[in-house]
């Protein structure tokens, strides 16, 4: 039992981030407002771009910049650099993503009227 609990304390920090995307996940699922759709999906892309840079981390990492000086280095010793550039990527994406998505939902309020699925659905089966 004493292992179990040391291993869920070891990688808590991933159980952390799956609970946070399942937030945003459940929020794009089961809301019917557009504007709460909309903070799922960010809070998902966030806990997913968290998840990927704690699994660059390395602790003692230092930065990848080598020292003419000191001639080759050892490359365990070094943080990959690679999932903190996608994310900075991904972030662009997921700004990118969200301001689309706010400026439909600001023309479905301005030709609907409302901004929930249920209401909007309705005016069109309606019509």
């Amino acid at each position: 039992m004493h292992e179990l609990l040391a291993e869920f304390g070891d990688k808590f920090h991933y159980y952390s981030y799956f609970a946070i995307m399942m937030i945003g996940l459940y929020a794009m699922i089961a809301k019917t407002n557009l504007l709460k759709k909309c903070i799922g999906l960010g809070i998902f892309q966030t806990a997913i771009m968290l998840f990927y840079v704690s699994i660059g981390a390395k602790e003692g990492a230092g930065i990848p910049i080598l020292d003419p000086a000191l001639g080759t280095a050892d490359p365990a010793a070094y943080a990959n650099p690679l999932p903190q550039v996608l994310m900075l990527t991904a972030i662009v994406v997921s700004v990118a993503t969200l301001g689309v998505a706010l400026a439909l939902i600001q023309n479905i309020h301005r030709d609907h009227g409302t901004i929930e699925e249920d209401e909007i659905l309705q005016r069109l089966r309606g019509k």
